[in-house]
């Protein structure tokens, strides 16, 4: 498949136009003791609280994320686009950023897409890659909760 840029197309970055800023995520009970917490979390700032809110406590891996990768290599897929697993001196903790999430999903997508010969070419695929982070950023596409909580976990 060919795929044409319609939000990334001249941009350096998938993000380009989307602030990430630090938010506090909190869901209280109804008598005010907190269920959840999660402060100094990065997420677009055009998102609303309770999109937040969701991502932070449903959708953010919350253990076995190595803070240092490396690539594992498999011939005839891009450098880019190669499984990574923890490196030597990695630390383990949780998602922080929405762009991991963002990253982890658009990342295993397009990887299944090339390991499955979907794409026409290198480029197509990184279109593809690119243009899914877009608009998950922007909240233009969303996958459903089983993609959010377990795509990519292995990737």
């Amino acid at each position: 498949m060919h795929f044409q840029r319609h939000h990334t197309g001249g941009c350096a970055s998938a993000y380009d136009g989307v602030a990430f800023v630090r938010r506090n995520s909190e869901i209280r009970n109804p008598d005010g003791t907190p269920v959840f917490i999660a402060d100094d979390i990065m997420a677009p700032q055009g998102w609303s609280q309770v999109a937040v809110d969701v991502l932070a406590q449903k959708y953010f891996r919350k253990a076995g994320v190595p803070d240092l990768t490396e690539p594992v290599a498999e011939d005839g897929v891009p450098d880019w686009l190669q499984r990574r697993r923890p490196a030597e001196g990695a630390t383990l903790g949780a998602e922080r950023d929405a762009r991991q999430v963002f990253h982890r999903l658009a990342g295993a997508w397009t990887y299944w897409g090339w390991k499955g010969g979907y794409f026409s070419g290198e480029e197509d695929a990184q279109a593809y890659y690119d243009e899914m982070r877009a608009m998950l950023a922007r909240q233009m596409a969303a996958p459903n909760s089983p993609q959010w909580f377990n795509t990519g976990l292995h990737w």
